[in-house]
């Protein structure tokens, strides 16, 4: 069925759907010849209607108030398309399923003896139903789901990772189509799927993986209902599986732009705010604006992540007159579908920057970088030096030592230190760049070469209950390929003021032998303690996915000795199974040499 997919509407009737967004109930209409038609009923069946409501973000249709319908048709004249469909209800797209029978009646005309036209009313997810305070619920979030989307910039599309046996895990893409992704969509509350996406294109995941050789019916509630294959030899993380979902239209792009900036990814952000009963275009106040409210921004309009907040916009002229601020205070957690849904001041706007030059801005940008930590070498590399305090002397310069370290006797003093290896690497879809440019750069006598990033770690020994015991510290970074996988080209190194930052699918390795590489843990006493630590905690650079910065390690230390022990990258267990971690205090193994 050639049908196009703008070539194709739900009308609302009534008038309670016709104030409502998105709409979810009404008309199945199809443009043909340039007007708009109605489809007769007579052969329209829940099957049409569950695709048609799919390829609008819905994941289900429901049964509908026929009587008032029928009332309404037989008030005003109908144009009925000459067709019906006659689809199976798994197509992900009208335009896959069979054209039905031919109407009777003569020329343009056809006519519906005894019909009227098809109504379809369809059930959005919760995180697109109207609720009556906000007119939308802040967040979706199901009870435990079975499946999650990482790493995609915008809603309803990432890589499908499965919980299995308390741990995520990814797809592999043999087999995978639109009817399986279908399935992943439709279970997340979102429509059918748009797109089935192989080859990791929506970065790699970590961990096992759960699933491979999926073949799905389309009907199933979840997709670990489908048939699979858990044997996934021969596939690898190259191969994750990953969607874009129909997602219901619900007018977000309509309530923001970007102004002046030189091309459509950049500009200063200007709002559609209600000011004294009129709705007018104004500024956002900047401060405190950063990289997860510009995430924000780009994802409700549609333009990827976010590759720079900007608390300053003086070089790009916006419109005038929208220089007022008309929204401050804003606050996100990054995953509101509209900078109206985030923490903001409301009415009562306060921003003694002011707007115009000081307008918040965004560069938006189709690709990430995503940073994540080998969890396991840092198990099997951690171990205590009690090192001298005078070949520390580097080391207490540059703050990298508990703030007793002065006090301490450089002749005959010494430091405990928790040494261990991090190696950094780069799963997303773009290299990941420091934010300061060269001129910012800070010379790092410790290691011999220019630090680009001041803050890019933060290591920290914790208590159980989450309080920091030892003082840990901040460690800044040079950034650069250590080493890649078989088919990537290295590019950025440390030596001779080079260029720094981490190409996709290379890793930066920090070894365990070399200054500030530690936690000082002199002062702390035997006991058990959480060891974090912490990638680009500021979020100066923008990440596809944030949830993976932090590795959490249980360890135990006895005065003597430290063992190490369930290292593991933030949200890669079911939340059960992290709370247990949080408040668990046996010993699993002992695999940390003690030197």
């Amino acid at each position: 069925m050639n049908i196009q997919v703008e070539d194709i509407r739900i009308r609302a009737i009534l008038a309670t759907y016709r104030k409502r967004v998105p709409v979810t109930e009404g008309y199945v209409e199809v443009k043909d010849e340039g007007t708009w038609k109605q489809i007769c009923d007579k052969h329209w069946t829940m099957k049409n209607s569950r695709v048609v409501c799919g390829m609008f973000g819905f994941p289900s249709e429901r049964k509908y108030n026929t009587n008032v319908y029928k009332m309404f048709a037989s008030r005003r004249k109908q144009h009925y398309w000459a067709y019906s469909m006659d689809c199976s209800g798994n197509e992900a797209h009208i335009s896959s399923c069979k054209l039905g029978n031919h109407l009777t009646g003569t020329g343009k005309n056809s006519s519906c003896a005894n019909g009227m036209p098809a109504v379809v009313s369809c059930v959005p997810g919760r995180a697109f139903a109207p609720s009556s305070h906000s007119g939308f619920r802040k967040a979706f979030r199901q009870e435990q789901p079975l499946v999650r989307l990482k790493g995609g910039a915008n809603t309803g599309e990432g890589r499908v990772e499965v919980l299995k046996n308390g741990e995520w895990g990814t797809v592999c893409d043999d087999n995978w189509n639109l009817v399986s992704a279908s399935v992943v969509c439709r279970e997340l509350g979102f429509g059918s799927a748009k797109e089935a996406i192989t080859g990791a294109r929506l970065g790699q995941g970590m961990g096992p993986i759960h699933l491979n050789e999926i073949d799905c019916t389309g009907f199933e509630k979840s997709v670990t209902d489908c048939k699979f294959n858990t044997e996934s030899q021969g596939c690898n993380h190259e191969e994750d599986a990953a969607v874009r979902c129909n997602v219901p239209a619900m007018g977000f792009q309509n309530q923001l732009r970007l102004s002046g900036g030189r091309n459509p990814y950049e500009g200063r952000v200007e709002v559609l705010a209600e000011r004294n009963g009129t709705l007018r275009w104004g500024t956002v106040c900047s401060h405190n604006w950063g990289t997860v409210e510009a995430m924000v921004v780009c994802r409700q309009l549609g333009l990827g992540f976010a590759s720079h907040a900007f608390q300053e916009t003086w070089y790009w002229h916006g419109d005038v007159s929208a220089d007022d601020v008309v929204m401050s205070g804003v606050k996100c957690s990054g995953t509101e579908m509209s900078l109206s849904h985030c923490r903001h001041d409301g009415a009562h706007v306060s921003c003694p920057r002011g707007g115009g030059r000081f307008g918040a801005g965004v560069s938006c940008s189709e690709t990430a970088p995503d940073l994540v930590l080998n969890a396991e070498l840092v198990e099997q590399t951690a171990y205590l030096e009690d090192r001298p305090m005078f070949l520390l002397q580097c080391a207490l310069e540059e703050n990298c030592l508990a703030s007793s370290a002065h006090n301490t006797s450089l002749t005959s003093g010494y430091r405990r230190l928790l040494r261990f290896s991090s190696q950094i690497h780069n799963n997303g879809q773009s290299d990941f760049r420091p934010k300061n440019g060269r001129h910012a750069w800070v010379w790092h006598d410790c290691h011999r070469h220019y630090h680009s990033m001041e803050v890019f770690t933060h290591y920290d020994l914790l208590n159980l209950n989450g309080t920091k015991v030892a003082e840990g510290h901040k460690a800044s970074f040079c950034l650069e390929d250590t080493e890649c996988e078989a088919d990537v080209q290295k590019q950025y190194e440390c030596a001779n003021f080079g260029e720094q930052g981490i190409t996709v699918g290379c890793w930066d390795v920090y070894r365990h032998d070399i200054d500030c590489q530690w936690i000082d843990i002199t002062d702390v006493p035997p006991g058990d303690y959480l060891f974090q630590v912490v990638i680009n905690p500021n979020y100066e650079v923008a990440e596809s996915d944030y949830s993976n910065n932090v590795m959490k390690c249980r360890s135990r230390y006895d005065g003597q000795r430290i063992w190490m022990y369930n290292c593991h990258i933030g949200g890669s267990f079911s939340e059960e199974t992290e709370q247990k971690f949080d408040h668990f205090r046996g010993l699993t193994n002992n695999n940390v040499s003690a030197r």
